[in-house]
């Protein structure tokens, strides 16, 4: 494959990336800009994502939007997969054991994505996700503990090659290398992730991996709990990891390959 084509096709990924992460649609020149592409370079690689199937041009607005066929994609993969099926069942039996908020992330191509939740808290307020979206690694529980499982150089070059800024931004994200590496340290010396108001003001969480069935060395995802900070001070937090770490167990049992 030329170097032409192999730079088309990651531009078209990346514009797709893009489309996904704004599905209430965005103008070409905002695809442009975003991804510092020229605009006609970004209007033909539009042209064939809408001839493949994967993006539309609202006739009204202008405005590029994904389309479901990406989604369906996902889902044949974990239709395949069978993760969800195995997995459900373990998170919302954690969600009534806690009585909070319960999600899955699975690691694919070197990131993390959220997969699935169940929702424990019944009354009162209630923490809501997003899914389908990456992790944002170094704000997260999840994504911390990710980091810890890491040399700490490797996981310091991924959070910088992506920068401090984050669209989970909390006020107590670090925000500096050095901070980063404190946060990696105390992660791995605890073993699981957590969360104090660094991805929401008013949200805490705890997080632990999940590891490959036949390979332990290796990361397949992670499960986490979280509520609001007022509910969810660190002592509730703590409480959390015996029953987090039993899900985990079985996950790890019967997660497949």
């Amino acid at each position: 494959m030329s170097n032409t084509s192999t730079s088309s096709a990651e531009r078209c990924l990346a514009i797709l990336e893009l489309l996904v992460e704004h599905d209430r649609g965005l103008e070409i020149s905002a695809i442009a800009r975003r991804l510092v592409l020229p605009l006609s370079a970004t209007h033909r690689l539009l042209q064939a994502l809408i001839r493949a199937g994967y993006a539309r041009q609202d006739e009204l607005s202008g405005l590029y939007s994904p389309t479901l066929k990406i989604g369906a994609l996902g889902l044949r993969l974990l239709a395949d997969m069978q993760a969800t099926d195995v997995a459900q069942p373990l998170l919302d039996d954690l969600a009534r054991q806690t009585g909070e908020l319960v999600r899955l992330a699975v690691v694919e191509g070197g990131e993390m994505i959220w997969l699935s939740k169940a929702q424990g808290a019944t009354s009162g307020i209630r923490c809501d996700s997003i899914s389908g979206r990456h992790v944002p690694l170094h704000t997260t529980a999840m994504g911390k503990a990710w980091l810890a499982s890491m040399p700490e150089d490797q996981a310091v070059d991924m959070v910088l090659s992506h920068g401090f800024h984050s669209e989970l931004l909390g006020p107590n994200a670090v925000t500096t290398e050095a901070g980063l590496r404190e946060k990696i340290r105390q992660t791995r010396a605890q073993g699981f992730g957590l969360n104090e108001q660094e991805s929401e003001l008013g949200l805490s969480g705890i997080a632990m991996l999940i590891h490959g069935r036949t390979n332990p060395s290796a990361i397949v995802g992670a499960v986490s709990i979280a509520g609001p900070a007022f509910r969810v001070d660190q002592q509730r937090l703590l409480s959390f990891a015996g029953p987090l770490r039993s899900v985990v167990e079985q996950l790890q049992q019967v997660w497949p390959e």
